[in-house]
C-alpha cells in the first residue's frame, strides 16, 4: 500500500501513478484541472481510459466522436458522475467550459470497447451493506454497463461514521468464482474538507493503517482493505480496478464474513 498526499492540489494534468509503480501492473492514474477554455489532449498508447468528470463542464472528443458541454455536478458530492470511455490507442481531447476537474483513469489494454459517453442516468447506484457499514456505490464503467478490456471504475460514498469495503474483502488471487485478481487505486475526497477517514490494508504478514484526507490517493495491490469515515464527515472515493480478467469476485475475510448476514 502506498499513499500520495493531497493529489488534487495542482492545476493542469498531474500524472500520479502508472504500471511502473511497485504496487501496480495495469493501472495508470492522473488528475486534470483546466480553466475555462483550456484544453488537454492525449494519445492513449496501450491504455484504455475512463475520464470521470469530478466537477465542472467540458467538451470531450475521442477519435472524432464528440460530446459537448457535458458534466452535471459542481463537485463529487453534488450527484452522479458523467464520464467518457476511451478505447486503447485512441486520441482523446478535453476542452474546459468554466473550469473542469477530471480523473483520468486508465489501464493497460490492447483494444477495449468502443468510445462511449456515460451520462449520470447510466451510472448504476447500489445500496450496499447495512447499519454502520451501509454505503452508496455508484458503478460507472463496469461489465454490463460499459464494454472494456480490463478497467472498472466507480465511486463509493460513506456517510459520516460509517464503513465501506466491509466486511473486509480482498481480490488478489485468481480463483474464480470465489476470487478474482485485481489491483486497485482509491482517490479520496472528504466533506467538509478538513475531515479524514481511515484506510486499513492487511493480510498474511502485513498490516498497515493510514489516516486519509481530502485529495489523497491510495494503491492496493493485495490484502483486505476496509475504509471508515470519521464522524461528522462524508467520505468519498473513486475506485479504479484492473487485472488480466475484467470480472469482480471479492473474497471476504473469514474472520469477519459473518457480518455480511446483517445485509
Amino acid at each position: 500500500m502506498a499513499v500520495i498526499r493531497a493529489a488534487s492540489a495542482k492545476s493542469g494534468y498531474s500524472h500520479l501513478l502508472g504500471p511502473d509503480h511497485p504496487d501496480l501492473s495495469y493501472i495508470d492514474f492522473g488528475l486534470l484541472s483546466l480553466a475555462d477554455g483550456e484544453q488537454w489532449e492525449r494519445t492513449l498508447e496501450g491504455l484504455e481510459s475512463v475520464l470521470v468528470i469530478l466537477g465542472g463542464r467540458c467538451d470531450v472528443e475521442v477519435d472524432g466522436q464528440k460530446w459537448c458541454d457535458i458534466g452535471a455536478r459542481e463537485d463529487v458530492f453534488g450527484g452522479k458522475a458523467t464520464a467518457v470511455y476511451c478505447p486503447a490507442n485512441s486520441v482523446c481531447r478535453a476542452v474546459a467550459r468554466e473550469g473542469v476537474r477530471i480523473a483520468v483513469c486508465s489501464a493497460r489494454a490492447n483494444k477495449g470497447g468502443k468510445a462511449a459517453l456515460i451520462p449520470p442516468e447510466k451510472v448504476r447506484v447500489r445500496a450496499v451493506g447495512a447499519g454502520t457499514f451501509e454505503r452508496a456505490v455508484h458503478d460507472i464503467a463496469v461489465p454490463g454497463n460499459v464494454d472494456g478490456e480490463r478497467i472498472m471504475v466507480g465511486e463509493t460514498y460513506n456517510p459520516p461514521g460509517r464503513w465501506s469495503s466491509y466486511p473486509p474483502h480482498k481480490h488478489d488471487a485468481h480463483n474464480p468464482p470465489q476470487e478474482s485478481d485485481l489491483e486497485e487505486v482509491y482517490y479520496f475526497r472528504v466533506n467538509p474538507s478538513q475531515g479524514f477517514g481511515i484506510q486499513r490494508v492487511y493480510g498474511d504478514g502485513f498490516d498497515e493503517t493510514y489516516a486519509v484526507r481530502d485529495g489523497d490517493v491510495v494503491t492496493i495491490a493485495r490484502g483486505y482493505h476496509p475504509v471508515a469515515a470519521a464522524p461528522g464527515y462524508e467520505l468519498y472515493y473513486l475506485w479504479v480496478l484492473a487485472g488480466e480478467h475484467r470480472i469482480m469476485h471479492p473474497c471476504d475475510d473469514p474472520q469477519h464474513a459473518w457480518v455480511s448476514a446483517q445485509q
